[in-house]
């Protein structure tokens, strides 16, 4: 009667192991670590920079535990590991010193880190410890607003440069185009022109049209509607999360919180970080990308002494530098869809860029009439320009096209990256900057651990006192209820916050109110005169249907939760979610395996362990039943 099949211990005392599996991760700890990533985007970070970074610190008496590349591609970082953080922070000096020429604009990227402890064959299984929120383990949190101002002047230039291709199409003439603040002026000669110029222009639904004249120059001012603006920042705010979500891994936080707060701000959380100089210098440096075209009245060879025209600039870092380009943009990297390295018709490396419409149009405007001349790709960091490339345009582009001339295949590779991991369409600022310190972190570990454990400690202490042999049953599975949603956190690599740890404390009490059912129903049905083992087969039966309803309904209270909610309350609701389904396995199932276990051997039992029973108004101690 109260017997399982072997296949059903099989089943429990698998999920145990694997449980002791996922679980040992957290217990390894942590080891202070130094993480070098590549300081500008033309930099790449190879196994070279891991032997260079050993030699440095041998050199200088800072032996490393361990130095490894991790990684590959624009994530790879060459990772140092320490015995001390006093040796963390000496490493560090020397290694900006030996691998940097020039402090002010830094090659490579050093930043203090943690580092997991945790065995390579156990990460090969796929192993790893959870990961700790803000709360827990410290880290930084910024504020950053979208920069409207900034935004609304890249949007001019944008519409400067199509209102002059658009004009030239419909031949439509004018005096000039300017900007004036954060308007459009355009010159004109007389007044039916200039209506031509705003019927032309009118297509444009986002513009504002008015008339001025000062004598006989008659003009027309452009600027944006408000509601245009308003949807520029919102997108801009969009692309900046999904940029910065691609460049912050150079920081090496494994979970980082990336997400809009109101119309135009970005939170960024970056748990476990602890220099705070570097992670605001690696966000605020994420590249802009523009295509300019190149001024052909300029010489080559004479960039630097010829006279530069007023719409033109010269740049001299890069490449493809010393180069005169007009300042009007063709395109941004917010345009771009796709860029892969390719080759062309001659089997020469090239970057083969997809653009979306919008892109598309702006191209084959721009290229329609400039076929022939040289279009440059201008990458922009903190505030300076690096000419990577100016090709020859050999015919109309449209949205899809290639750029030759690469030279060598990892160049066309690193093109592609540059092009395809995009820009801040909007430039930002930071407003708000916190610091959570490890210290900090660590008591609030301590903190809920302790309450946890003690928590756990009273549950079992009620429970063997109360229901004797049962309660210690109750106990175990409880014990492996606590194991496995450990197991799953640390197998899904969720992160871990305070109210995370309410939720874990939480669980414990609805996981052991199941065990509380099944005893109680244990008790009446021996109460009612049934034998021991049916009334152990009965109990567990009957409770199952209350254990599932009440288990149900707290679930969907949970799936709401993390449906709706956001931030602290998406962590709870995870954790929630899980211990549910954690305690209805571990409570029914493996509980009653660890029963059957004791009791389903023996065919007939005299009594049973389970508390006192009250029959008739008369106690039966320790639950004799005969």
């Amino acid at each position: 009667m109260n017997r399982y099949p072997v296949w059903k211990y099989i089943l429990i005392v698998v999920t145990v192991l694997l449980g002791l599996l996922y679980t040992a991760p957290n217990y390894f700890g942590e080891s202070p670590a130094l993480q070098v990533t590549a300081g500008k985007s033309t930099t790449k970070v190879t196994s070279d920079l891991a032997t260079t970074v050993a030699e440095s610190l041998k050199r200088d008496g800072l032996a490393a535990t361990a130095v490894s590349v991790e990684g590959v591609g624009d994530a790879a970082s060459v990772r140092a590991r320490f015995t001390s953080t006093d040796a963390q922070f000496k490493a560090k000096l020397a290694l900006e010193r030996d691998l940097n020429r020039d402090p002010t604009d830094p090659d490579y990227i050093v930043t203090v880190n943690l580092a997991k402890n945790v065995p390579h064959w156990m990460e090969s299984l796929g192993a790893k410890p959870m990961n700790l929120g803000l709360d827990l383990r410290g880290g930084v949190h910024f504020l950053l607003q979208v920069d409207a101002k900034a935004t609304l002047e890249t949007k001019i230039k944008g519409i400067q440069a199509s209102a002059r291709s658009i004009l030239r199409d419909k031949n439509v003439r004018h005096a000039g185009i300017e900007r004036n603040g954060d308007q459009l002026v355009i010159h004109f000669r007389d007044d039916a022109t200039r209506a031509q110029a705003r019927d032309a222009l009118g297509q444009n639904q986002d513009l504002a049209f008015a008339d001025a004249a000062d004598g006989s120059d008659l003009r027309l001012l452009v600027s944006l509607k408000p509601q245009a603006l308003q949807r520029t920042v919102e997108e801009g705010v969009k692309q900046n999360i999904s940029t910065l979500s691609k460049r912050i891994n150079e920081l090496g936080v494994s979970e980082p919180v990336i997400q809009q707060q109101g119309a135009d701000r970005i939170v960024v959380q970056l748990p476990g970080v602890q220099d705070v100089a570097r992670a605001k210098d690696i966000i605020g440096r994420t590249a802009t990308l523009e295509l300019r075209m190149v001024d052909p009245s300029i010489t080559p060879g004479t960039e630097t002494t010829a006279q530069i025209p007023l719409n033109d600039e010269l740049f001299t870092t890069g490449p493809a530098a010393p180069i005169v380009v007009s300042k009007d943009v063709i395109l941004t990297g917010d345009y771009i869809s796709s860029a892969t390295p390719s080759f062309d018709e001659n089997q020469q490396p090239a970057v083969s860029i997809d653009l979306n419409g919008d892109g598309g149009r702006k191209m084959r405007q721009a290229t329609r009439e400039n076929v022939g001349k040289r279009m440059a790709v201008l990458l922009k960091e903190k505030g300076k320009y690096q000419v990577l490339t100016a090709p020859v345009i050999q015919s109309e582009l449209g949205s899809t096209f290639r750029i030759t001339g690469m030279g060598t295949p990892e160049k066309a590779a690193e093109l592609a990256l540059l092009l395809r991991s995009g820009a801040l369409s909007a430039p930002m600022e930071f407003i708000e900057e916190r610091v959570v310190g490890p210290q900090l972190g660590a008591e609030n570990i301590a903190k809920g651990l302790h309450s946890t454990l003690w928590g756990f400690v009273a549950i079992a202490i009620f429970m063997i006192i109360y229901y004797q042999l049962f309660g210690f049953f109750s106990v175990l599975a409880l014990a492996c209820n606590l194991l496995f949603l450990l197991a799953l956190l640390s197998m899904m690599q969720a992160t871990l916050t305070l109210p995370g740890i309410a939720a874990i404390a939480l669980a414990l009490g609805m996981a052991i109110d199941a065990n509380v059912l099944i005893n109680e129903r244990i008790r009446e049905e021996l109460r009612n005169g049934n034998s021991p083992q049916a009334a152990i087969s009965a109990g567990f039966q009957h409770a199952w249907a209350t254990i599932l309803d009440s288990n149900v309904t707290t679930l969907i209270v949970g799936l709401a939760l993390l449906v709706f909610g956001s931030g602290p309350v998406r962590g709870f609701a995870v954790v929630h979610c899980l211990g549910i389904l954690t305690s209805m396995f571990s409570a029914v199932f493996v509980s009653r395996g660890v029963v059957n276990l004791w009791y389903g051997r023996k065919k007939k039992l005299g009594k049973i362990a389970i508390g006192t029973v009250w029959t008739a108004g008369i106690p039966a101690a320790g639950a004799a039943k005969k």
